[in-house]
């Protein structure tokens, strides 16, 4: 792999930048990189699982997908790219990258994909993050934790977590993904919490000044401008916050999992139920986030979109939920055709469980929180989960997206959208030009 690599380099070397290649230069480029990776599939295909336990011990060690990819980076050099390469690739913006990034997509596309080494990936992937675990006793003690992008409290039983990016109206980038994923983190994890809620902040947008927003989706300025990495965005968004809201969180070995520090027999996850609620619209990533909750509330005047195609992306697991959620016609009209749902729509109710008046959201929101405190609700949940979302079924949809996203994040369309975005001076959120209600 090293040698193919190197060859790779040496073409790639005597082109120009990205940015600045002929159709000659571009089509030189994709035939280094195609042959390379053609090595890259085979090798991989065949010893992927040898890969996988060489990296991780024998799967001993749980490595998340960032330090399973630097880790792959340092045993098998030319497999994926090093820390220098994707130090230097991302600090450009998205159209004048390599792609690096595709090499990596690559190599998770084989291991989700494995039996072997999906499932312990994904494993990796539920247990809780080190800064979760150093601030649990101060939240625990406190019920209260300012993560930047998120605010968590815990009031009557319940962790309320809140987005509260009013720069970019909760558009989704690295940061919040980190926040998001310690403050699920941190409601599983504590004691006192039987049940999550998530809503928007309070913006101070001029037009949304004095309005919840719930998320604008993803952060197509950052996206354009190279801020959005396949392993620390999107898939760790996939297999990190979004995994535990319906799987729950897998605990590190340690004295509170069981009598005596064995591990639970009854069940491997802490689980809890959530809620959502949505004030004025949920676009794009914050629309797929919706298809997780146990519960959703929407304001009457609120929206739903997931405008994939105008983005040029692939729209999260949502293309694996939405068929179930709302069925194959209505699923393609959303992601293909960019349908908007308004929630006074009687089509709102395959988003939403309740529309109420905005006066009335809050309401709502504590009967729900009350609703899902029942003996048998975790049980029921669990059962549910187990039955529409078998575990199997979305490592495989997983392991095809990781690659799918990282060519889609390198496609022309996706590239050719970046003086769009990039001369606007604030953070966009997806589809700007129709995020008003």
């Amino acid at each position: 792999m090293a040698l193919a690599a190197e060859r790779c380099e040496a073409r790639l070397a005597v082109l120009r930048p990205p940015g600045r290649r002929s159709d000659a230069d571009r089509a030189a480029a994709a035939e280094a990189h195609d042959e390379a990776r053609t090595l890259r599939h085979a090798f991989l295909t065949a010893h992927v699982d040898a890969v996988h336990d060489e990296l991780t011990a024998g799967r001993t060690a749980h490595l998340r997908i960032g330090e399973l990819a630097a880790a792959a980076a340092l045993a098998f050099p030319g497999l994926v790219p090093g820390a220098d390469a994707l130090t230097a690739e991302h600090a450009l913006p998205q159209a004048e990258k390599e792609g690096r990034e595709i090499d990596q997509g690559l190599f998770f596309r084989h291991v989700l994909a494995s039996p072997t080494a999906g499932p312990h990936l994904l494993d990796a992937m539920l247990r809780p993050t080190d800064r979760a675990l150093a601030l649990l006793p101060e939240f625990t003690a406190t019920g209260r934790a300012d993560l930047g992008s998120v605010r968590i409290e815990r009031t009557d039983g319940a962790a309320r977590l809140t987005m509260v990016r009013e720069d970019c109206l909760n558009a989704e980038d690295p940061r919040q993904v980190e926040d998001m994923e310690t403050a699920v983190d941190l409601a599983l994890l504590d004691p006192g919490t039987e049940v999550g809620l998530l809503r928007g902040g309070v913006m101070s947008h001029p037009r949304y000044a004095g309005r919840r927003v719930f998320s604008a989706g993803i952060n197509l300025k950052a996206l354009h401008g190279g801020g959005i990495p396949l392993v620390d965005f999107l898939l760790r968004r996939e297999l990190g916050y979004i995994h535990k809201l319906i799987r729950g969180i897998l605990p590190a070995d340690g004295p509170d999992d069981g009598p005596a520090g064995r591990p639970r027999w009854d069940r491997r996850t802490v689980e809890k139920p959530w809620v959502a609620a949505v004030d004025t619209f949920a676009i794009g990533g914050g629309a797929q986030l919706l298809l997780v909750f146990d519960h959703v509330i929407a304001a009457a005047d609120a929206f739903f979109s997931v405008p994939a195609a105008q983005e040029g992306i692939v729209p999260g697991a949502a293309n694996f939920r939405l068929g179930r959620a709302m069925g194959a016609r209505q699923s393609r009209s959303l992601v293909l055709g960019g349908r908007r749902i308004r929630a006074a729509e009687p089509d709102a109710r395959l988003f939403a469980d309740e529309v109420v008046e905005p006066a009335e959201v809050d309401a709502a929101v504590e009967r729900a929180l009350r609703a899902l405190r029942g003996p048998a609700v975790l049980t029921n949940r669990r059962m549910l989960n187990l039955a529409e979302e078998p575990q199997d079924a979305f490592r495989l949809y997983m392991a095809e997206f990781a690659l799918q996203q990282a060519l889609r994040l390198f496609g022309e369309d996706v590239l050719a959208k970046v003086g769009r975005f990039s001369a606007r001076s604030a953070p966009q959120p997806s589809n700007p030009e129709t995020a008003a209600p």
